[in-house]
């Protein structure tokens, strides 16, 4: 079909006519005052928080319904950027803006699980007893590794069979003590997930 350019603007103001008079006969229905809905987080609890996926360290703001009584679990119903945190000012990347279905998915892993030598399963324990483990372990491993002297005689205190990985998204002042901590420890392989 080949029409100039007159031709076509008289087609394309027919179809707009005729769309504006078929839109008159479907006008919304009237707005009632019982019909006004509530706002949903009117009574939510809101707790800042950082959002946990990469090293930039995003503020959060989390709303969740409960009043906070003793045997009354938080259910977070929204998650947003926190306007006021000095890194984001309100902004999330797409991960971060989906961090509700991360929360609430079936398959994340809520508990301190332990597998034991030559089992092929995974046992749940209590944090208590998985930071009993965590200590036992990093103890026998330092006493059995520890190099108090180098092959000169020269006092080095070093622990080189662990490694710390920190996050990233903790304060200034909680890294320095987190690194006077492993330094303290000897441990020499320590690096901070900002890198990775």
């Amino acid at each position: 079909m080949d029409l100039n350019r007159r031709q076509f603007f008289k087609a394309a103001g027919i179809g707009l006519a005729g769309a504006s008079i078929g839109a008159l006969g479907m006008a919304p229905a009237p707005a009632f005052a019982e019909q006004v809905r509530h706002f949903k987080l009117a009574h939510t609890r809101e707790t800042r928080n950082t959002c946990p996926y990469c090293s930039v360290g995003c503020g959060l703001i989390l709303y969740g319904q409960g009043d906070g009584a003793k045997n009354v679990a938080q259910n977070i119903i929204h998650i947003e950027g926190d306007a006021d945190h000095p890194v984001n000012r309100g902004t999330l990347c797409p991960k971060g803006a989906g961090l509700l279905d991360f929360i609430h998915s079936p398959n994340r892993l809520q508990y301190p699980q332990v597998r034991k030598p030559g089992s092929n399963e995974w046992t749940r324990i209590g944090w208590d007893e998985a930071l009993d483990r965590v200590a036992e372990l990093m103890k026998a491993d330092r006493d059995a590794h520890f190099i108090e002297k180098n092959e000169k005689g020269q006092t080095v205190n070093r622990w080189t069979t662990t490694g710390f990985l920190a996050a990233s998204a903790a304060s200034n002042e909680a890294g320095y003590l987190t690194h006077k901590v492993v330094r303290s420890l000897g441990m020499l392989g320590f690096d901070n997930q900002a890198r990775v």
